[in-house]
This record gives C-alpha cells, sequence and structure tokens, in this order.
C-alpha cells in the first residue's frame, strides 16, 4: 500500500513492567483509611493545624501572665475597695468571690483573680481560699441559666432546669465542708513545707510580662489596671476555650461513652475525665443538660458527674498558681483541691444514698414549680450578699 493510503496504527500501550521493575507505591490498608482522621493523610492540613495549636497557646500563656501580674499590680486598689465595704476574712470573701462568678458565668478568672490578690497583698491566703471556694459556689449559675433557656426554647420538659438546680445544690453541699476542711488544712500548715519544696514556681516565664506591666503601672492608675487585668485574663479564657475539643452540643461519641457509665463511682470519673479535658466545669456539666433532655444521661447520675467534675476544673487554676512568685498559691489551690476531694470521697462512699435522695428530692420540687423556682434562685442570691456583708 502506498504511504499516501497509509492508515496509521494507533501506538501501542508500553508493554508491562516485569514484577522485578515494577515501582514500588506504598499504598494503606483500607481498615486504616476508615480509622485515620483527615488530617493524618493531609499533612498540610495538619501542619496549619499543629501551628494554629502553638501559636494560640503562646498567646493564652502570655495573656494569662499578663493579666496575673496587672491584677497584682492594682491588688492595692482592690483591698481598698474590700476596706470600705468592710469585706475581710474567708467568709466575706467567699460571697464575694460567690457574686463575681454569678456575673461573670464562670468560676475559673475568678480564681485567678484571687491568687493575683494574693500575690499584691489585698487578700490573706485563707481569704484567697474563701475567694476560690466562692469562684465555685457562683460557677455553677450558669448551668441553670442554660437548663432555663432549653425549657423556654423546648416542651417546656424541666429536665434543664433539674440539672442547674442539681449542679448548685451539689456544689454548696461539698463546698461548705471543704471550705471549713481546707481552712484547717492551711492554718495548721500541712502542706506548706511540701508546696516549698516542688520545683513547680515559673517566675521565670512571668518575666515575659514585666516590662509592659512596669510600664503601664507607671501611667495608669490602679483602676484603670484593674479593667486592663480582667480584659486580658477573660480574653486569655476565651482563647484557651476556642483551643479546647468543643463539646457542646455533645458529640456523639461523648453521648455512647457516658451511657457505659452508670454507677456513682464510675460518673464521678467521668465527670472529673471531661472535665479536665475541657478545663472549665462550667461546660463540662453544662453539657449534661442535652444529655439529660435525650435521656443518655439519667437524672440521678447527674450527682456523681458534677462532684468529680468540681475536683479537676481546678486544673487551670493550680497552673494559674504556678506563675505567682512564693508558694501561698499553690498551697490554696492544692489544699482546695485536696479538701473537695476528701469530702466527695467519703459522700461517696458512706452516705451517697441519702445525701442522693435529699438532693433529688429538692431538684424535682424546685424544678417543678415556678415559685419554688423563684425562691431557690432568692436564696442562692440573698446567702452570698449575706456572707459578703456579714
Amino acid at each position: 500500500m502506498s504511504a499516501k493510503g497509509a492508515v496509521e496504527a494507533p501506538p501501542l500501550d508500553p508493554p508491562p513492567l516485569a514484577a522485578d521493575d515494577a515501582p514500588f507505591v506504598p499504598a494503606l490498608p483500607a481498615w486504616l483509611h476508615t480509622r485515620l482522621p483527615a488530617r493524618a493523610v493531609r499533612p498540610t492540613a495538619f501542619t496549619a493545624h499543629t501551628l494554629r495549636i502553638v501559636t494560640g497557646s503562646v498567646l493564652v500563656l502570655y495573656l494569662f501572665v499578663l493579666a496575673l501580674r496587672l491584677l497584682a499590680a492594682a491588688a492595692g486598689g482592690v483591698a481598698d475597695l474590700l476596706q470600705r465595704i468592710d469585706a475581710h476574712g474567708p467568709l466575706n470573701l467567699l460571697g464575694f468571690g460567690w457574686l463575681l462568678a454569678y456575673g461573670a458565668l464562670s468560676g475559673s478568672p475568678v480564681a485567678a483573680l484571687a491568687l493575683s490578690l494574693l500575690h499584691g497583698g489585698a487578700v490573706t491566703t485563707s481569704e484567697a481560699l474563701g475567694m476560690v471556694s466562692g469562684s465555685r459556689f457562683g460557677a455553677s449559675m450558669v448551668v441553670l441559666l442554660v437548663g432555663f433557656v432549653a425549657y423556654l426554647r423546648g416542651r417546656r420538659r424541666p429536665d434543664g432546669i433539674y440539672v442547674g438546680v442539681l449542679a448548685l445544690l451539689t456544689t454548696a453541699t461539698i463546698y461548705a465542708p471543704a471550705t471549713l476542711l481546707g481552712l484547717a488544712v492551711l492554718k495548721a500548715g500541712w502542706l506548706r513545707g511540701t508546696v516549698e519544696q516542688l520545683p513547680l514556681q515559673w517566675e521565670s516565664i512571668a518575666t515575659v510580662a514585666k516590662p509592659l506591666v512596669s510600664a503601664l503601672d507607671e501611667r495608669l492608675p490602679a483602676a484603670a489596671l484593674f479593667a486592663l487585668g480582667i480584659g486580658a485574663l477573660l480574653g486569655a479564657f476565651a482563647l484557651f476555650d476556642r483551643l479546647l475539643p468543643n463539646l457542646d452540643p455533645p458529640s456523639p461519641r461523648i453521648e455512647r461513652l457516658s451511657r457505659r457509665f452508670d454507677s456513682p463511682r464510675s460518673m464521678f470519673l467521668f465527670g472529673a475525665l471531661i472535665t479536665s479535658v475541657t478545663m472549665s466545669v462550667s461546660l463540662s456539666v453544662t453539657i449534661l443538660v442535652p444529655l439529660t433532655l435525650k435521656g443518655i444521661v439519667r437524672r440521678n447520675a447527674v450527682i456523681p458527674y458534677i462532684m468529680g467534675a468540681n475536683i479537676t476544673t481546678f486544673i487551670d487554676t493550680l497552673f494559674a498558681s504556678f506563675l505567682v512568685p512564693g508558694g501561698g498559691a499553690t498551697e490554696v489551690v492544692l489544699v482546695e483541691m485536696l479538701s473537695v476531694t476528701a469530702v466527695s470521697l467519703a459522700v461517696l462512699t458512706l452516705a451517697y444514698r441519702p445525701y442522693q435522695r435529699a438532693l433529688l428530692a429538692i431538684a424535682h420540687r424546685v424544678s417543678a414549680q415556678p415559685r419554688w423556682l423563684a425562691a431557690f434562685l432568692a436564696v442562692m442570691t440573698l446567702v452570698p450578699m449575706a456572707l459578703l456583708f456579714a
């Protein structure tokens, strides 16, 4: 055939490579793909996530140190305020911290403020312990607030309010004897020598904020320093919350995990575990509202969960105490944690059933009738005010 009439044949595929010549391409097994998170197979996304966590953590640490130093510098102004309202002693400061936590809807900033005031000389160690205890009393109010919102937006089911009332009752009945026990331990000084020997004082980290704090202290009054310190403290906690795992609404994994805990001791450990992850008792106890509404967590399982959460919630406050010079702040936090743990374990071991029945009966009555809820809220408002001005 002539060249003009020839039809070009399609190019042949290259011959297959022999087994020895084939390039090695590693491949993950199919079962492993289903278990690895998405970022494990996307190095770029993983690097960006890691960089965000590291950068955010450094910024949180700086804001935290800056806030503690600013509040310590403004402690003289706070001392004058406490003197004007004649607030002194652990009971007065308990009411003061309680009301401040109501306003902040969180206890952690108030507890950190107590440590700064201790460092600045505005309060003593026993008064700081009272203020830290008060911050825990007031932090539970946010759970009742979330439960009330769920009641208004839902089907008028009182489960959310019930959980909020239980949170306040459990905290109050555990922390009242724990505070008295803590004051006795603090006065005896049983942990003072031990804390002073622990290599946990990170004063060198706090020097990063010293130039800025010194400059502001020379130019601003105590009230402005206090306002800046509160702003930096709230900003640090807000940023810290963004870096933590999101548990609102509870993930299916949390829901499945909560179904496995039935006994009081297991729910106690579950509450401690969730709060150690979230670093906030307000957040960890608040997730009980949707879990209870869905029937995943039973009402009688709420109490030990709250008891466990009320212990590990001090992890962030303990970290803050390491940034405060001297061992007084760390001693206060450790005494508080050990006292709450001792009272909680005593209740779980020796008197849990009658304790549970009493709290459930009160919570049922309060959450079922509006007039009882109003009376309960009035008591929870008047008690800290009476403690503050007693």
